[in-house]
């Protein structure tokens, strides 16, 4: 404020609390000319709002007095601009969760490094724009972070690509377990997830051969269990697989394979959890919101509310890596490593069949050798890209966003 004031700016500031007021710059605000209101009715017309109600140290949501406040400022001032000192007051730091009303703000300058609030939803959805400014830290910082944001060098760095001597088996081979009569998309799209996921061949075993041949002539398929369709590094089970006892037993069959495994959609519904925390391959678990509140055993909402603390919980309770589907996808497993955001997510991803998608992709990048950690994460990053590249900033399709996973890969591969 005094240094707004010190430009020529009428600045007018509105204390919750006078009387706990940093005593410094309280006056150096008003030497500067600042002015203190009293009340809302004396800030008058504004032409942006700087929002500094709370810290980093917030918790609970706000305040009585601060949501009064916060109505008053914003209350016919949709157009006044607000800038948020930090983190939007309201919103946790530590845990991205909101409690109650909270400041949406245009833009947050923060301090150091970001913090899980500016990163998870719900909290990121109200810190609009990011700007991050340097103010020394280093050995300060501790190691290793809680949540980590993977950026195109990282990813380019795990990307599989083949060499000379590369042949399909030598690439991987991944299987996919998915479709129904009642879902028959599912397949197709899980199998175009996985076809430029990496892998060198594809099995897909399921009720829709017939139009993932169709559709995908390279694509190898099985008519029998699992267990019998040969060779591969890796299984992907349950898009679109619906109920039934051929289903129960796919995923069963799977889950005893020796190769890691990635469970999803109605897979999740019918996997057998001592069963999941007994194997000893890998297993990734690539749950919405409520299919994960189903594996938890809570309310879809506690999910939503506080998603940090359901991905580590998921993670450690099913002894897996999980992949927790959102508007900001989180990635988490068993052992203290720090959660994974995704920072490619579009809400053009909200369609139908583009899980399937994901779940293809993420598995094929298993077959080909990636950690599991490794796996969700880049598949994550390159599905949100391809999402991008297929909507051009309009609606998008499952299978547009199938189709663009090669320019994903370039972009990424060009950086």
């Amino acid at each position: 404020g005094a240094r707004l004031a010190r430009r020529g700016a009428a600045v007018r500031a509105l204390l919750l609390s006078p009387d706990r007021a940093h005593a410094g710059g309280l006056a150096a605000f008003l030497a500067a000319g600042g002015q203190v209101a009293e009340g809302e009715d004396g800030l008058g017309p504004l032409d942006l709002v700087v929002d500094g109600i709370t810290g980093i140290g917030g918790r609970g949501g706000l305040r009585e007095d601060a949501v009064a406040l916060l109505r008053a400022v914003t209350r016919d001032r949709d157009r006044t601009p607000v800038i948020a000192v930090d983190l939007p007051s309201g919103v946790e730091a530590d845990s991205g969760e909101v409690h109650g009303e909270a400041v949406r703000a245009d833009a947050t300058v923060t301090f150091g490094t970001y913090k899980p609030g500016h990163l998870i939803d719900p909290a990121a959805e109200h810190a609009g724009a990011l700007r991050l400014v340097d103010i020394g830290l280093g050995p300060e910082l501790p190691e290793p972070p809680d949540l980590e944001a993977l950026q195109y060098a990282d990813v380019a760095a795990l990307l599989p690509v083949p060499g000379g001597e590369s042949d399909k088996y030598s690439r991987g081979v991944v299987g996919v377990v998915a479709g129904s009569e009642r879902y028959p998309g599912a397949a197709v799209l899980a199998v175009a997830g996985a076809l430029r996921g990496g892998a060198g061949a594809v099995r897909y075993v399921g009720p829709g051969a017939d139009a993932v041949i169709a559709r995908f002539p390279e694509a190898l398929v099985h008519a029998g269990p699992p267990s019998k369709a040969g060779r591969v590094q890796a299984w992907v089970v349950g898009p679109g697989l619906g109920d039934g006892r051929w289903s129960e037993e796919a995923v069963a069959d799977v889950l005893g394979a020796d190769v890691p495994v990635l469970v999803d959609a109605d897979g999740l519904r019918l996997l057998d959890a001592e069963t999941v925390r007994t194997r000893t391959a890998a297993t990734v678990l690539t749950p919405h919101a409520g299919e994960a509140a189903a594996l938890l055993g809570v309310a879809r909402e506690e999910v939503e509310a506080g998603r940090l603390a359901a991905v580590r919980e998921l993670a450690a309770r099913y002894r897996a890596t999980v992949l927790l589907k959102g508007s900001t996808t989180l990635v988490a497993e068993a052992r203290d490593t720090p959660v994974r955001v995704n920072p490619t997510g579009t809400a053009w991803l909200a369609t139908a069949g583009s899980g399937d998608v994901l779940s293809g992709l993420t598995g094929s990048l298993l077959a080909a050798g990636l950690a599991p950690r490794d796996a969700a994460s880049v598949g994550a990053y390159l599905h949100g890209l391809a999402a991008r590249h297929g909507s051009g900033g309009a609606p998008v399709s499952a299978q547009d966003v199938a189709d663009s996973i090669p320019a994903a890969w370039r972009d990424v591969r060009a950086e």
